[in-house]
């Protein structure tokens, strides 16, 4: 078997920054569409997704910031993954 893993002396930092990304991410862009579920149907249908929810994609994109920082933000894709996969039903849209 693998040997016993040492306790890591930041817990934040004991669980891989990327997965932890990605679950807020989906979480912040799951609540987008939990709430307007008739403007996601609308945006696809009409290509329009990207307008209908600027406002709602700025604000989860600031607070994904805020949590992440922005340099990881900005160096990775785990919110426009989220925005692809999940607001726009795994279309590559963002």
């Amino acid at each position: 078997g693998a040997p016993p893993a040492r306790p890591p002396i930041n817990p934040f930092l004991a669980n891989d920054p990327n997965a932890k990304a990605k679950r807020l991410a989906r979480a912040l862009v799951s609540d987008i569409v939990a709430y307007f579920p008739q403007k996601k149907e609308e945006g696809l249908r009409d290509g329009t997704l990207k307008q209908l929810f600027r406002e709602e994609i700025k604000k989860s994109y600031e607070e994904y910031v805020e949590q992440v920082g922005r340099e990881f933000a900005e160096t990775t894709t785990h919110f426009q993954d989220a925005l692809n996969d999940v607001l726009a039903a795994g279309k590559k849209l963002f």
